[in-house]
Formats: C-alpha cells, structure tokens, sequence
C-alpha cells in the first residue's frame, strides 16, 4: 500500500502514456496518487485525470516559477476548481529563489496571497523552497496558525528547519533524492522525522531515484524512495509504507476517502 504524495501527470511528458502509467501504479500496489496543476492552464487537465481515476486526487495552484501570473482572475479561477471534492490541496506554491523565474518580490506576494486563499477555502498547502530559507520561514511563521496544515514538498533543508516546521504543524515529504550519493543531511531529516508527520513523493518526471535516475520519473518508482527511507528509519518498507498512507489521508483526505462525483 503505498503512496506517491506528489506528481505531475498532467505534464506533456505523460501525455501519450498517462492511463498505463496510472494502471501500471495500481499494480504495483499504490493507493493513492496526489497530482498538482501549477499553472492555469493544467488545471482542467487535473479535473479529468482525477475524475476519471479513482486512486489519483488533486491540488492546484500557482508555482513560484510563475508568481507574475498570480492576480485576482487566477484567483477565482482556482476557487472555482477547488470546489471540486477530490482537489484535496492548494499547491504548489512558495519560493524559488535558485532559478527566479519570477521576481523575488512577486514570488513573495503571491505566495502571502495564496496562503491566505488556501487558510479561506480551508485546504493544506504544498510548499515549495528552494534556495529561500529566511522567507519561507517568515512567511510561514506568520500564516501558519490560520491554515489546515500542509506540507513542505521535496525536502531539502537541514534538521533543525525541520523541527521548526514540525513544531508548526507541517508534514514533510522525502523526494527520490534520499537514494542518490552525498545525501547525508536529508537522512538525518528522515531519521528524525516523527512517524505521523512523514510523507514521501516522485515529483514525476523529475528526481528520479536510483537506479533510474537519469529516466523518466514515474508515481511507482516512489517504491525505492520508500524503501531507501525505511533502510534509514531502521523498519519494515511495509510498516513504513502504511504510515504514509495513513498520513496522507489524515493531512488530504480528513481522515476518508474521497468518492468522485
């Protein structure tokens, strides 16, 4: 039973493949698929993915990479998406600070906007940081008691961050990173992550774990991210595997699922 808390279906790479791609995760025992729209103009392939697919469930939002297209008109628009039961999460959204493809200061308006659009319609968030610690932080700091939760996607700071973002109610999501060379910190975060608080993801196609990196990413190879995490948390991948379902109903799905309508 297992969980891929965050892919992309919906992106050109799996266009030609997409329903085999989700069948083949079925048989390869995931439960639940969470893919994210993070831009406007994925969102209504989102609404058909996951009410054609009952394992797969959705969020939505405007990247950081995308910050400059945040306004009032895409704000409305994704409250009209989000009144679709199995869009579970607003996301993703934060600060990219590595690439700036949006204006540091954009990236950080909306991100404040969002948050609070995600705190009204009462879903958790997926965060995204990346090369923008302070920020987040302080942002986080002070939005985080209005909101329902969330979780910080593709972990990648350090331990310490960690219990402070624990400390503020948010999950944790290990990427396929946890399987390459010199990753010494991010075990250290996947030792010390409580049991209730832990997530993992691909970010298909991107982050591939090994031995395929290099390949396409796919919602089952989340299989080996798991695996990799259970090595360092000293358990069973099955034991390990049924706490993450667990916690993503509990953080996405409040607890059941969710029936498409």
């Amino acid at each position: 039973m297992f969980v891929d808390s965050h892919c992309h279906l919906e992106m050109e790479s799996f266009a030609k493949d997409r329903d085999q791609v989700i069948k083949k995760s079925i048989d390869e025992g995931l439960k639940y698929i969470l893919t994210v729209g993070t831009e406007e103009r994925y969102f209504e392939t989102v609404a058909e993915i996951i009410n054609s697919h009952p394992i797969v469930y959705g969020a939505i939002g405007i990247h950081p990479h995308n910050s400059v297209d945040f306004n009032r008109n895409a704000a409305e628009t994704i409250r009209k998406y989000l009144k679709q039961k199995k869009i579970v999460g607003y996301g993703e959204i934060g600060l990219d600070f590595f690439k700036n493809y949006s204006p540091k200061d954009r990236q950080i308006k909306a991100f404040r906007e969002q948050l609070a659009l995600a705190a009204d319609e009462g879903l958790p968030v997926i965060i995204h940081s990346r090369n923008a610690l302070a920020d987040t932080m302080q942002i986080l700091g002070e939005a985080y008691r209005n909101m329902r939760g969330g979780v910080i996607h593709c972990y990648s700071y350090n331990r310490e961050t960690a219990k402070r973002l624990l400390d503020m109610g948010f999950y944790i999501s290990i990427p396929g990173t946890i399987t390459y060379r010199s990753t010494e910190e991010l075990a250290r975060v996947v030792e010390y992550i409580p049991a209730e608080r832990i997530l993992a993801e691909t970010d298909a196609p991107f982050l591939t774990p090994h031995p395929h990196r290099g390949k396409r990413n796919v919602p089952y190879f989340v299989k080996l991210t798991v695996g990799k995490m259970a090595e360092i948390r000293h358990q069973q991948i099955e034991e390990l595997a049924a706490t993450i379902c667990e916690n993503f109903v509990r953080l996405f799905l409040n607890g059941r699922e969710v029936q498409t309508e």
